[in-house]
C-alpha cells in the first residue's frame, strides 16, 4: 500500500534533525547498549522509535534537497 502526503517544505533544511536534546537522549541510549550490551525493554522501544524517526527526518531532508536541486534546474 502507498500513500501520497503533499506538505510544504521548509526552506531551512536544518528543520530535519533531531532536536538537540533528543539527540543527546538517543545517543545516551545507544552508548549504554554499546557498554552494557542491552536495554530495558521500555529504553529499546525508546532508542528505536527516535532512530525511526531520525531516519524519517532524514529522508525528509535529503527529499527536499533533491526537490530544491530540481526546482532550479539541476537533476
Amino acid at each position: 500500500m502507498s500513500v501520497t502526503i503533499e506538505m510544504e517544505m521548509p526552506d531551512d533544511l536544518k528543520h530535519f534533525r533531531l532536536p538537540e536534546g533528543v539527540n543527546q537522549r538517543l545517543q545516551k541510549l545507544l552508548d549504554k547498549q554499546s557498554r552494557d550490551g542491552k536495554l530495558s525493554r521500555a529504553e529499546r522501544s525508546e532508542a528505536e522509535g527516535l532512530v525511526n524517526l531520525a531516519e524519517m527526518l532524514s529522508l525528509l531532508r535529503m527529499r527536499a534537497e533533491r526537490a530544491a536541486q530540481q526546482k532550479m534546474g539541476r537533476p
